[in-house]
């Protein structure tokens, strides 16, 4: 038997690839809801046609569902997320996970209550294939001790199809809370670090004056006992460019680095999750688009099994709390 798993609030398109990798993992959606009509409706209605729609929330919450999926509108995900915790369910959240201090403080306490999984899905490492080749070389002592990271997030704005709460800052909680929590996750994992300093951090809005609440512009640094990061995110993608964005990640390590050029690679080869290592021996750009995505198949195991294989949750906390300092940093507020 697949385990049943429901989806709450559609308001990201991050939902379709949540929904669509975790039922390839062995689970099946019972059915959804969402709160109203948001654009990416119809989206899902398409690829999962033959999913029933809620028609309240608390339907949704009494389905029997095992693990809840959850998209909404970033500053009310926490909200669901908890909901759907003390409903006995474990919760796959969309990033960020939460925009402020108070929501990811009564998270903790949710989760310490009921003994619940609190996972968020940082798609550009568990939905990236050469996220996972890296880490299997990483692993392997390829390029030494990891010692620095640098990621970069670059994102198209495609301002007129933007509803209304992504240019208000108290809906999406500021662009390195948002986009910047996947750069800080893959700085822990890659080197190895349970915690890190924000020791820099800036956001700007620099081509939206008419859009005030918007940050297009981040930046920060990280610094751990043993390895530092950097990370710039944006949402200045040109419109040249065959898809969203350029994202990238370098991994410099004491004997050699990688780069994973995840959705496109520039003029080198076509198609995406390509990985450049470059060590002692080794110069070569590798294909990765046969490796797997660990991420999904081993959170149905955790489920079922009650271990922290596909994402440890002091992990999952440390990012978000790592984020949201480096969001009120920029923004010169305490933390």
């Amino acid at each position: 038997m697949t385990l049943p798993v429901v989806a709450i609030g559609l308001d990201h398109r991050h939902i379709y690839g949540m929904t669509e990798s975790i039922c390839a993992a062995g689970a099946h959606c019972v059915g959804f809801w969402t709160d109203g009509a948001p654009g990416t409706l119809g989206g899902f209605i398409e690829r999962f046609p033959d999913t029933p729609r809620f028609e309240a929330l608390s339907d949704a919450l009494g389905s029997g569902a095992k693990l809840a999926l959850i998209s909404a509108v970033p500053a009310d995900r926490a909200t669901l997320a908890i909901r759907a915790m003390d409903a006995g369910m474990d919760v796959m959240v969309d990033k960020p996970g939460c925009t402020t201090f108070e929501q990811l403080g009564a998270i903790r306490a949710c989760v310490a209550r009921t003994g619940r999984i609190w996972s968020v899905n940082f798609s550009e490492r568990f939905e990236t294939r050469c996220s996972t080749l890296a880490s299997e070389l990483v692993e392997a002592g390829e390029i030494g001790r990891v010692i620095q990271t640098v990621g970069l997030g670059p994102h198209r704005l495609n301002r007129a199809t933007r509803p209304p709460w992504f240019f208000k800052r108290d809906r999406y909680g500021g662009i390195l809370t948002d986009i910047a929590s996947h750069q800080i996750d893959q700085f822990l994992h890659y080197t190895g670090a349970a915690d890190a300093e924000v020791t820099h951090a800036f956001v700007a809005n620099r081509g939206n004056p008419d859009k005030p609440g918007l940050q297009d512009l981040g930046e920060l640094n990280l610094r751990s006992d043993t390895a530092s990061g950097y990370i710039r995110v944006d949402w200045f993608t040109p419109d040249a460019l065959p898809n969203w964005g350029d994202g990238r990640l370098t991994i410099l390590g004491t004997e050699g680095y990688i780069e994973l050029r995840k959705y496109v690679d520039v003029g080198g080869r076509t198609g995406t999750d390509s990985v450049v290592l470059v060590n002692g021996t080794r110069c070569e750009t590798l294909d990765a688009r046969d490796a797997g995505l660990p991420y999904f198949s081993r959170l149905l195991g955790d489920i079922e099994n009650r271990t922290e294989t596909a994402m440890s949750q002091a992990h999952c906390f440390t990012v978000m709390r790592l984020a949201l300092a480096a969001q009120a940093k920029a923004e010169g507020a305490t933390t």
